[in-house]
């Protein structure tokens, strides 16, 4: 796992860099949820609702929404398919998020129609940690260390 500006950035997952989601390809599924840098940005997260399980999801159009005392605001899709399973936990514990935002704070699983199109423009591995680290340095972000 690479640390860019004190954010955790696996170099194994696929990212949308400027909205902060990951993908990690499960067989024929897609785990997606937000990165560490999002959680951090958001803050104490406090409520998650996901689309439905059973529900058609296009690339780049929100699959959740999250809700912290700083931020509300989608969680867009890396791929287009279908919902198959979404973390239920969450709804309970919607820090997890915050705790564990790329193991057990997963939002949901999607059923990729084509993950060799949809993963093209997604970065990853050391490629994928230097267009973090060049977004993060624009936008002068980085992580708390708290």
């Amino acid at each position: 796992m690479a640390t860019v500006n004190n954010c955790n950035i696996p170099d194994e997952l696929y990212y949308v860099v400027e909205k902060h989601v990951w993908a990690r390809p499960e067989g024929d599924l897609v785990v997606v949820g937000l990165s560490d840098v999002a959680q951090n940005m958001a803050k104490t997260i406090i409520s998650v609702s996901v689309k439905a399980a059973g529900k058609p999801v296009k690339k780049a159009r929100s699959i959740a929404t999250v809700e912290s005392g700083k931020w509300v605001g989608p969680v867009p899709s890396p791929v287009a398919g279908e919902v198959v399973e979404v973390n239920e936990s969450l709804s309970s514990r919607p820090a997890t998020i915050n705790e564990d935002p790329y193991g057990a704070g997963w939002i949901a699983k999607i059923r990729a129609s084509d993950w060799a199109a949809d993963s093209a423009d997604l970065a990853t591995g050391p490629d994928g940690i230097e267009r973090y680290r060049q977004f993060l340095d624009s936008e002068g972000i980085s992580c708390t260390t708290e």
